[in-house]
């Protein structure tokens, strides 16, 4: 237990070791009714990186418990099968690459299905806070009568 707990503040995993404490605490706070996995829709668009039809914190949670699984599985290999030294230190900053890829690639994959279970919600569009403008019935020349319309 101890080397599972030094490897996951050691490098390369403390990055990944970092950001689940984060994602976890997000999700503690989603959980309690503080917060909505919507949250951080409008801050990235997720589309851009591969990772979109699903909210970015779906997306971001899943790759970054990937690449904390895959870069605290790598380290505990390296340590126990490569002397330290140069090469040592080389192959960790591999890892931290080359476990951020492979979660990546995997979370891209992933996200594929689970749009269809958790399709991003979409924003408000200006017509639907508006409401739309139509001349009344019977009034004045020049009268509109503005509606608001439920949003779809």
């Amino acid at each position: 237990m101890t080397e599972v707990l030094e490897t996951a503040v050691g490098f390369p995993t403390v990055p990944f070791t970092s950001a689940l404490v984060v994602v976890t605490g997000f999700w503690f706070l989603v959980l309690l009714g503080f917060a909505d996995r919507n949250d951080f829709d409008a801050d990235l668009d997720a589309a851009a990186l591969g990772l979109g039809g699903v909210p970015v914190s779906v997306s971001a949670s899943v790759l970054i418990a990937l690449g904390w699984v895959l870069s605290l599985s790598g380290s505990v290999l390296l340590t126990e099968e490569i002397p330290r030294g140069l090469l040592f230190h080389l192959l960790q900053f591999a890892l931290l690459l080359g476990a951020l890829l492979v979660s990546w690639r995997v979370t891209r994959v992933l996200v594929r299905p689970l749009a269809r279970l958790l399709p991003c919600e979409r924003a408000p569009a200006r017509r639907d806070v508006a409401g739309t403008a139509r001349p009344s019935e019977g009034g004045a020349a020049g009268t509109v009568e503005r509606t608001a319309q439920p949003p779809s």
